[in-house]
Order: structure tokens, then sequence, then C-alpha cells
């Protein structure tokens, strides 16, 4: 182990004998007493040092035996401390990849403000290198949403959409001006790769499944998450059950995001048999307004033709951030808010606030009959599905 105080923390002392470790509220420790010695002694927490070195140099700078691993000790209970050669084969193999590890820096220095184990950030982010996730949509928003993932570090970024970019898609982080009248999927798959700071085994693309939800490639890890965000905003408002039909039968995670006239929705993040689901959100809807299923029939016979849905950029790219946000947090093995919820943003006041999405006790994907007394796990992970 190669100690090192977590750099992303800043430090800043109240008096000679109390330090502070980080600036806001969700992320700051405070630490005290800590003696004058001791507090020289935490420049030489810098990664370069071994324990044995630092116990040398303690010796030398008269600080009694015990005192480095006590202080270890409390520095990494106190979730302050890294581990600059912590991760095991995966992350030196990473670390050897200079231009890889600079572009994924600050996403590496965020994981260590939100992890307390040493070296339990880098674990984290070389296991978004062999993951698996599919975007279904490509318009500005699931283009966005796929570029964010891939720039930061998530291995495999399928995007699954029909047609052709049109002037509209375009948008800062997504669809490029040029690639307008391509294809869509080929375009944002485009994006991806120029975002991602390396690229994976390309899979056989000859190869593939039913049309929703293709068997991966056997050089393929196995989907840990699925984001909708289609590019018709009643399609994240009101999702249909059928869309997501392959996923909830496949038990696959997945996380609903677009922009609906001038609101944002992120959510609900999905866990099959465990949260609300689409058919829920419908059943639930219509529990409360009978006649919903009318309205939905009517909003969907294509009533809006080819006019062009609104979808203000400022917007989109706030869901887009915040999606990606939430699906990176699940997979890294967090619950973000937005399972079982959903966040909405209406234009002009763009205030966030979240809905519940119910398990429903009709519903046949079986949330509601396990929702009864019972809660999602904190543990649960991109694998990890089910209700606690």
């Amino acid at each position: 182990m190669h100690p090192i105080l977590k750099p992303a923390l800043r430090r800043g002392w109240h008096d000679l004998n109390t330090v502070q470790f980080g600036l806001t509220p969700a992320h700051a420790v405070v630490l005290g007493p800590v003696d004058t010695a001791t507090g020289s002694f935490l420049t030489l927490l810098d990664g370069t040092r071994g324990v044995p070195l630092l116990r040398e140099e303690a010796q030398r700078m008269g600080l009694p035996d015990g005192h480095v691993d006590a202080l270890l000790e409390r520095l990494s209970g106190a979730g302050l401390l890294d581990d600059a050669t912590g991760g095991g084969r995966p992350a030196a193999d990473l670390r050897k990849q200079t231009r890889v590890v600079d572009r994924l820096r600050p996403d590496h220095a965020a994981l260590t403000v939100t992890t307390s184990e040493p070296a339990e950030a880098i674990v984290k982010l070389t296991a978004r290198r062999v993951m698996r996730v599919q975007v279904r949509g490509a318009g500005r928003v699931g283009a966005m949403i796929a570029a964010i993932l891939a720039a930061a570090g998530v291995g495999h970024v399928d995007v699954r959409d029909g047609g052709c970019v049109e002037p509209w898609d375009v948008a800062p982080g997504g669809h490029p001006v040029e690639a307008t009248g391509e294809r869509r999927d080929v375009s944002a798959r485009r994006v991806v790769r120029a975002m991602a700071p390396t690229r994976p085994p390309r899979p056989d693309r000859r190869k593939v499944g039913p049309p929703r939800l293709a068997e991966p490639h056997p050089e393929e890890p196995p989907l840990s998450l699925v984001l909708i965000a289609p590019r018709d905003g009643l399609a994240v408002h009101s999702p249909t059950p059928e869309a997501a039909e392959d996923l909830v039968a496949a038990g696959v995670p997945h996380l609903y995001a677009g922009v609906v006239e001038a609101t944002g929705v992120v959510g609900p993040l999905v866990l099959p048999g465990g949260t609300g689901c689409a058919q829920c959100l419908l059943l639930g809807r219509t529990d409360r307004d009978p006649h919903w299923p009318r309205l939905l029939a009517q909003w969907s016979s294509g009533q809006a033709g080819r006019q062009v849905q609104a979808c203000d950029l400022g917007l989109a790219s706030a869901v887009a951030g915040l999606a990606a946000a939430h699906a990176l947090a699940f997979l890294d093995g967090e619950l973000p808010s937005s399972t079982g919820a959903r966040w909405e943003a209406a234009a002009p006041g763009l205030d966030w606030h979240a809905r519940p999405v119910w398990p429903h006790p009709e519903c046949p994907c079986g949330a509601g009959e396990r929702a009864n007394g019972q809660e999602v796990s904190v543990e649960a992970g991109p694998h990890d599905t089910m209700a606690g």
C-alpha cells in the first residue's frame, strides 16, 4: 500500500490542531486534535512511499512507534485515505495507459470523494470499462447520454435508433452538423467511439439478435443497464409498457430520460420485479384518471405529423447530464434517487422535483407484491436488481 490523502479534498486548518478535508457539507471531514508533528507528517502521504518507508520517516521526525499505523487507520476510517497502487491487476493495467488515465483523471477524483475505502475509486473506474450499456434513442438527449457515458469510461456503449439525423438532432456533445442525413445509430456510435478514452474490442455486427434486446456477442458482457431516451416526448412522459417489455422479462434495469414539450424528465430507474415499471405507471395514472387511456390514444395517433417537437437545447443538455450521472451512480453500485421515481423540471423555472412511481399491485412485473413492507436493497447494483 502507498497511502495518499485524497487530493480531490482540499485541506484547510481551523487552528493549529484541527484540519478540515473538503469544502462541501456532503463530503467535508474535520479531523482533530492533530499535533504539529503529525500535521507535518501528513505532507508525506502523497502516494510515493509505502508503509515501511513512512514508518522510517516517522521515526526520523520523532514520532512514537505505532503512530503511523494508528494514523493511517484513523484516516482510512474517516474516508480520507486512498492507495496509489491498489486495485489489483486491472487497476495496474489502467495506470500504465497514461493517455487513458489523463482523460479519466477527473472522474477518478470524483469517485475518491464519494467512496470511503482506499483504492475503491480505481476499482469502480476499472469496472466501468467492462460494462455494457445500451441507449435506445439517438435524438438530442440520447446521443448526448451515450457520449457522456463513453467519455466517463463505460467500455461498451451501444446506441439503437432508426431514421436519419435531422438538423434539429444536432447538439453539442451529440450529433455533429456534418452528420445530418446520416443514419442516427451510425452517427451516435461514431460519437461514442470518438469520446471513449479507449476502445473495447468491436463486436461482430453481423451477429444480431431480436430487434429489441440483442444477445451479446461472445466477447461482450451482458447488459448492465439500458437508457430509454425516445425522441418522442410522449414516450418518456407516458412510456408504453411494450417498449420495455423485453427488458422487464429479461430482468434488465432501465432508466427513462427525455424532454416533453418544455419539461425535462429523468426516471424512473426500473429494477424489474423490485420497483415500479412503465406498466405500473400507466395503471396508477389510470386509477387516478379513468380518461387517461383515451387521451393517450389520441396523443399517440400521429396527430403531430412531421412537426418538430419542443426540445430546448439547454434543457436537453441538463436532462442528458442528469440521466448520465444517475446511470453512472447505478453502474458504480449505488441506487440513485431516480430509483422508483421521476425527476422533472419545467421551463422556465426549472425547479427539479421528484415524483414517486409506485409499484402497482395488478402489474404482472411483480414489483407490487414485493413492495408490501419491503424496500429496495441499498446494496443493489448493476447486476443486483431485486428488492431487498
